[in-house]
């Protein structure tokens, strides 16, 4: 519970209360100087210390049948008793606001035995939705698919609820599980993960908007990678039961009313696939291996599609277009009140030019080859 600290203005009396007198100068001088005696240090002698040591004496035996001792005021005894942090927190790993998380004292986390024997017997008909526990899955393969099945399944808990609690973290490491096991997705964890990396629209967003170009900060996901170690190794979170879907609560995609909804667990909702498709019956696949490369998918370079033409296809179409439309153009008219007379124009005629015109004798040889170049 958050402490909450209230001010609460002080208001004085508007009046003296009924029979209350003035202190005059010489009453105050008196009530300091009384002050002042009782502040004396008094003598301490063996009549002073003898009362005192009677007086911690008996509180001792008054006290003592509570429980208390002595020994709880040496040092060592206060550091001995240290407080204790809670089973479920540990050092370096809580967060502003993580306390709202833990009041549950149910972790929701299902020992791998008992999640196999629960998925392997069949749900009673009036069982709700997310009572369904979902199979165990365990690393297979060599040790490059396991190495790679770590990885991939650590980039997704990281990059879609690295600040969340343990509880958050588990259900988003069971879908991924869950997907494993059903035959609408691929067999492997990478494949899983990366899924639909290479176009825009692909199964979990980081795998194709870029964030994966971002250095991941150590803390958290070092935190990410032992929850995925612990789901790999057959622990089951149960409360998301065999949900395939989930989404943050700040959105509300259009698949979402198509789904089933199971419920909500830290910032995301969580959804399994309607009718028998989700149901335990359908998770018949078994995780063997086969990680493929624990990286998006390859985009395929698609060049524009008059790149991806023949050449002189295109040159032929081009050509004619332009023959088609050559002689069918027209000089656009010009609009009205823009129209302008025709000018007369006089050729020139060899060397000569026009004698027309008021030319001074000195420049009329002006623009002619000289043929004799006087000195």
């Amino acid at each position: 519970m958050p402490l909450v600290i209230e001010y609460r203005p002080f208001a004085l009396p508007e009046a003296p209360p009924p029979g209350a007198r003035a202190v005059t100068p010489g009453e105050l001088a008196k009530i300091a100087g009384a002050h002042q005696s009782r502040a004396v240090v008094r003598p301490t002698g063996p009549r002073v210390a003898r009362p005192a040591a009677l007086a911690a004496i008996a509180a001792l035996a008054v006290l003592s049948p509570f429980g208390w001792d002595g020994s709880a005021l040496q040092p060592s005894a206060a550091q001995a008793n240290a407080p204790r942090l809670q089973p479920f927190e540990a050092a370096g790993e809580n967060f502003p606001g993580s306390a709202f998380y833990y009041l549950d004292s149910d972790s929701g986390v299902v020992a791998p035995e008992r999640a196999a024997r629960s998925s392997e017997r069949p749900a009673p008909l009036d069982a709700r939705l997310g009572d369904a526990i979902a199979r165990p899955t365990f690393l297979a393969g060599t040790a490059r698919d396991r190495s790679r099945a770590l990885s991939c399944l650590t980039t997704a808990i990281y990059h879609e609820a690295a600040a969340e609690p343990d509880a958050g973290q588990r259900a988003v490491a069971q879908v991924v599980l869950n997907r494993i096991a059903h035959p609408q997705w691929p067999n492997s964890v990478c494949g899983v993960v990366f899924q639909g990396s290479e176009r825009p629209g692909c199964q979990f967003s980081f795998a194709c908007d870029g964030s994966l170009a971002r250095a991941p900060v150590r803390m958290w996901w070092d935190r990410a990678r032992r929850v995925a170690e612990r789901a790999l190794a057959g622990e089951v979170y149960a409360p998301v039961g065999l949900a395939t879907y989930y989404h943050t609560a700040a959105v509300h995609p259009a698949w979402a009313e198509r789904q089933t909804f199971i419920g909500a667990i830290g910032a995301h909702l969580f959804y399994r696939l309607p009718g028998g498709a989700g149901t335990a019956g359908a998770f018949t696949d078994r995780y063997r291996g086969g990680e493929p490369v624990a990286a998006p998918n390859p985009r395929p370079f698609l060049p524009p599609p008059l790149l991806q033409a023949d050449p002189l296809a295109v040159a032929q179409t081009w050509a004619a277009a332009w023959d088609s439309t050559a002689g069918s153009l027209a000089r656009p008219a010009l609009p009205f009140g823009d129209a302008h007379p025709a000018l007369a124009h006089t050729p020139v005629a060899g060397d000569a030019l026009s004698a027309s015109g008021q030319i001074r004798p000195e420049y009329r040889d002006s623009g002619r080859w000289i043929a004799s170049p006087k000195g």
